[in-house]
């Protein structure tokens, strides 16, 4: 009968480490497959909770006041209803015209911007509204591929648990419209001395105007380019489709 030949001690030794290697790995694994489930499960809850229940302070407005002592002035949130068309088609007009027509994302302006840039232009954002609240709402601020990974990511679950109007009465509650100033209604009673649901075309479009650069252009109201940045949102906002009840007709 022939002699099986011996293993040596060091094979056996390489051979009892191969199964608990694996045995590591999958562990591993299974343990980062559950955090990512776990951390997808809570930004699916925390957007549907959103979409029922008052948002709290941003993290843009914690990093502020924690910063720079800028804490929020006056800022209530107030539902849509309160807050006059005059404002709500402003903002439309001047930061998402298409904003009942795509799902998230204006795909005609992002091709607009990619075609500029090709062609050596600046480079411009093309954010529409929703995309703004899932910044302002749930992320950091600053610039960075992850964050608008991140930022696609949360969009698409506002759309999808959502509606329109509730997008924008969102974003006019938690937008800075000046320097600590966060929301219609305050922007309006500390701009205008007056409610969110009083202002006037002009003065809708005013506030509209100064959502690129707030706490630049809110303490210049009165500028001459501020007024004729007002006047052509108007213009816009005569174009601006919006149904008799709701945002989107």
């Amino acid at each position: 009968m022939p002699a099986w030949p011996r293993r040596r001690p060091a094979a056996l030794a390489r051979m009892a480490r191969r199964p608990a290697r694996r045995s590591w790995l999958g562990r591993a694994a299974r343990a980062a497959l559950a955090a990512a489930v776990a951390l997808g499960a809570a930004c699916v809850l925390s957007v549907a909770a959103y979409g029922l229940i008052t948002p709290p302070a941003t993290p843009l407005m914690w990093l502020r006041g924690i910063e720079e002592g800028a804490w929020p002035e006056g800022r209530r949130f107030v539902p849509l209803a309160r807050i006059s068309r005059n404002l709500q088609r402003a903002v439309l007009a001047s930061e998402d015209q298409r904003f009942c027509a795509h799902a998230g994302f204006d795909w005609v302006e992002l091709n607009r911007v990619y075609r500029e840039w090709k062609a050596g232009g600046d480079p411009r954002g093309a954010s529409t509204l929703t995309n703004q609240v899932a910044k302002n709402l749930f992320l950091w601020p600053g610039r960075s591929a992850i964050r608008k990974v991140v930022e696609a990511g949360f969009t698409v679950l506002i759309e999808a648990l959502w509606s329109k109007d509730r997008i924008l009465e969102v974003y006019l509650n938690i937008a800075e419209m000046g320097d600590g100033i966060y929301g219609a209604e305050a922007a309006a009673r500390t701009h205008f001395k007056r409610r969110a649901a009083e202002l006037t075309p002009q003065q809708g479009a005013l506030i509209a105007g100064v959502l690129p650069s707030p706490r630049i252009r809110a303490d210049a109201l009165d500028a001459p380019y501020m007024r004729a940045r007002a006047g052509r949102i108007q213009q816009r906002m005569a174009q601006m489709p919006m149904g008799e009840r709701r945002v989107c007709p």
